[in-house]
């Protein structure tokens, strides 16, 4: 389990990474699979030569884990490293070792991956449980004019226009703290309570999303495929199959059966992770993770 105190004679990093997730079976490891923390924690024990020294293999603690598909431009994990390993990554350069973290995991990396910085965290920061909201979008192109064959693994092709003011009104009331059971998919001993701190639909009338039907999505954490089933009533919604008062009877319900399909994967982004200020991080964490101990929280959209 993660800690807020790494072990001793370690240093704890902090990376910010993206990455496509369309050539991924997910987030986490699996064997046999290509899983983005495969491939960092391969990288990683590359660069710090683990194997060779006789050293554990580096183990990355993420903010959130995502599912096959699905893809991100902000997230956190963090590592812990021994002390000098840390201190040997950039070798004879000038490089701090951050930068040449940075630098090493990009000839290391495939191209699908990017680690952006290399930190040492802050005293007692945890990706995962410091967290005090992780945030997404949810793109779909409605219009065929705006399917564009350079931006099919980010953007869902609607089949029919959507109406994105009824989309919007219609997930409304689901703002705050609720159960979501009738939005996750059940996980033995974990809670379904969460709260969804914002929820939006618009259509933007400019920028790279200009047309298109886009969703902004925000809560302290999510549980497996919340983002994409609520996507998924909002769709129903949106398309007139069901009135703006579905989705809110949906959640009511408690029950799984009673919701819209899941959302296709590949319209889903990881966009940004937060944390409070460093002073508080250590005490976040020890919140949350008393919260959560007993319960295997699948922090997945």
């Amino acid at each position: 389990m993660s800690t807020t105190t790494p072990p001793p004679e370690t240093v704890r990093l902090r990376l910010d990474l993206a990455y496509d997730g369309t050539g991924f079976a997910g987030w986490a490891r699996q064997p046999a699979l290509r899983t983005v923390q495969g491939v960092l924690e391969d990288g990683l024990a590359t660069i710090l030569r683990t194997e060779s020294l006789g050293l554990p293999e580096p183990r990355v603690t993420v903010a959130g884990r995502t599912d096959a598909g699905v893809h991100a431009r902000g997230q956190v994990v963090h590592v812990d490293v021994p002390a000098d390993r840390w201190v040997a990554v950039p070798g004879r350069s000038d490089r701090t070792p951050g930068r040449a973290l940075v630098d090493r995991l990009t000839g290391v990396l495939p191209r699908d991956v990017v680690v952006h910085r290399a930190q040492v965290a802050p005293p007692g920061f945890d990706a995962r449980f410091s967290a005090t909201y992780r945030s997404y979008t949810y793109r779909i192109a409605d219009d065929p004019a705006l399917r564009d064959p350079l931006r099919r693994t980010h953007v869902v092709w609607a089949r029919r226009p959507l109406d994105a003011t009824a989309m919007h009104a219609a997930v409304q009331p689901l703002v705050g703290v609720r159960d979501f059971a009738a939005f996750c998919k059940p996980r033995p001993g974990a809670t379904t309570i969460r709260e969804l701190q914002h929820i939006a639909w618009e259509r933007p009338g400019g920028g790279p999303d200009a047309g298109l039907v886009l969703a902004n999505v925000r809560a302290d954490a999510f549980c497996h495929n919340m983002v994409r089933a609520l996507v998924g009533a909002s769709i129903a919604v949106g398309e007139g199959r069901r009135d703006v008062g579905w989705p809110a009877e949906v959640l009511a319900s408690r029950r799984r059966e009673a919701g819209a399909a899941v959302a296709p994967a590949h319209g889903l982004v990881l966009e940004q992770v937060s944390y409070p200020p460093d002073d508080e991080l250590a005490a976040r964490a020890e919140r949350v993770r008393a919260r959560r101990m007993d319960e295997d929280v699948w922090e997945q959209a």
